[in-house]
């Protein structure tokens, strides 16, 4: 579930290994790339964390960011 924290979308994905965990980043890359809105992101081992807010708006949290979570939502399956 994402939460919004500091008006910004924030979530964290754990995976089996870090092999995973890049390959979920990957998929974030080019969905992201193809929305024109890209994220905050950390990666550490197998965690992924993942913060959005829109930039041009101010750094706050707006549609853009509540449809770029839901893609990423999906490629978690």
């Amino acid at each position: 579930m994402w939460q919004e924290k500091e008006n910004k979308l924030y979530k964290s994905f754990q995976f089996k290994d870090f092999k995973e965990a890049f390959g979920f980043m990957v998929k974030v890359a080019f969905t992201a790339e193809g929305m024109d809105h890209h994220p905050t992101w950390t990666n550490t081992y197998n965690k992924v964390e993942i913060w959005l807010s829109t930039h041009d708006a101010g750094d706050i949290i707006t549609r853009k960011d509540r449809e770029l979570a839901a893609e990423i939502d999906k490629l978690t399956g």
